[in-house]
């Protein structure tokens, strides 16, 4: 279940990897909504995003933290670290470690969310309150309060003091 997201809308947004206009890398964003865009990020993660507005308009949503729901055990054999797994709620706690539990990579990327291996569904979760703020883990455009959360759900990455 999808906890924490952040919006990226547009060339004029400085965090949004349109900001530099059209490039190969960031060309799904500017493809069909409900497509993957997913990219490598400081050469260590791999993030994912739903792209969101019409072709020709780039915007995206980072999935930036998941409540494990099922797979648990092979998520945790994709995070065990030295015998070590995390705790159930720390698997896809921010975006870098929510792919590699998912086993998420440039493979996916352009994928349709609505019917390939890599889906965004409704499942008629009960809706949380969710909570809204700034964009976490970025230099700029730092001001818009473009991040939601499940307010108080302990996958919810970002320090704990931010959260209260």
């Amino acid at each position: 279940m999808i906890v924490e997201t952040e919006a990226y809308i547009g060339e004029d947004d400085p965090a949004c990897h349109a900001a530099s206009g059209l490039t190969v890398r960031n060309a799904p964003l500017y493809g069909p909504p409900g497509h993957a865009y997913v990219y490598l990020n400081y050469g260590v993660h791999y993030l994912v995003n739903a792209v969101t507005e019409a072709e020709g308009s780039p915007a995206a949503v980072l999935v930036r933290a998941l409540e494990p729901l099922e797979g648990i055990d092979v998520m945790r054999g994709r995070r065990t670290l030295r015998g070590t797994a995390p705790a159930e709620f720390d698997l896809c706690r921010g975006p870098g470690n929510l792919t590699r539990s998912l086993g998420i990579s440039l493979a996916e990327n352009r994928l349709d969310l609505a019917g390939s291996r890599l889906t965004i569904e409704d499942r008629g979760l009960e809706v949380r309150k969710v909570s809204r703020g700034p964009r976490i883990g970025i230099r700029v455009g730092t001001d818009r309060p473009w991040r939601f959360w499940a307010t108080g759900h302990p996958a919810v990455s970002g320090s704990r003091r931010m959260l209260r």
